[in-house]
């Protein structure tokens, strides 16, 4: 009896695809949140698991390795909480869905608008630095702010680096909290932002550094500080914070795509 080679069907073929799209975004999501080495390790071992249950048939090990796995998925939830928050935020964020034929037209007349709100901001964030006048200053990305905006004073002002000033001036009103800028406009000034509690934290880090890194732990949102203390000016996004950034650096930072 001749033995006929089984040809994957389409269903096969969807399913590594999905397979293959989950690992890749697996992957960048560990990348920029620094959890790189772990999710290789976590792929090492599955593949050992693998291996050892299925390919080699080892009934003990395998039975060792069972209980592992069973526990190491609450172990990884555990880790990664606010990766798989970001996730799930970012994977229901209304922009996400948004038609793909919006992201092309006028794209040259954004670019040119992004540069110039881009400029006020970093020139604004410069005096601030300069003056040591403390800030929070909020870009929204993909994933819509519209529960942080509420918190606040809805302003729907024009992005302007003097406005700016006069908002986080230590007289002002609206100097508390943070400014969120939503495309080409400040949406609102004096919002709460959730805080980060991670221990490991510099202890040298005030309110404004950890509400920045707590909101860009939980959005994709880039979130300037500029330090009252010190003038230093960081920048957190994706669950990390750059500090001690340059004004070309913020620069950069702001006009990069993600």
């Amino acid at each position: 009896m001749l033995n006929v080679p089984i040809m994957p069907t389409i269903i096969d073929v969807i399913d590594i695809v999905f397979v293959a799209l989950l690992l890749y975004g697996t992957y960048k999501l560990m990348k920029s949140s620094g959890g790189l080495s772990v999710f290789l390790g976590v792929i090492s071992f599955v593949a050992l698991w693998v291996l050892v249950s299925y390919v080699f048939e080892m009934k003990l090990m395998g039975a060792i390795m069972d209980k592992f796995i069973s526990v190491g998925a609450i172990a990884l939830i555990v880790l990664f909480q606010n990766e798989i928050k970001r996730f799930l935020v970012m994977l229901g964020s209304r922009r996400r869905w948004q038609p793909m034929t919006s992201l092309f037209s006028s794209r040259k007349q954004d670019a040119s608008k992004t540069d110039h709100w881009v400029m006020q901001i970093v020139l604004a964030c410069q005096d601030m630095s300069k003056q040591k006048t403390g800030a929070l200053i909020v870009l929204e990305n993909k994933v819509v702010l519209d529960d942080y905006v509420k918190s606040g004073e809805i302003l729907d002002a024009t992005i302007s680096g003097r406005l700016l000033k006069n908002i986080f001036f230590k007289n002002s009103p609206l100097h508390d909290g943070a400014v969120i800028i939503c495309k080409d406009r400040i949406k609102a000034a004096a919002c709460v932002l959730p805080v980060a509690h991670d221990e490991n934290l510099p202890k040298e880090l005030g309110l404004r550094h950890r509400a920045a890194l707590g909101l860009a732990q939980v959005t994709d949102a880039k979130v300037i500080v500029v330090s009252e203390e010190t003038g230093r000016i960081s920048l957190a996004f994706k669950g990390a914070i750059n500090q001690k950034l340059s004004i070309e650096d913020l620069e950069r930072l702001l006009t990069e795509v993600h």
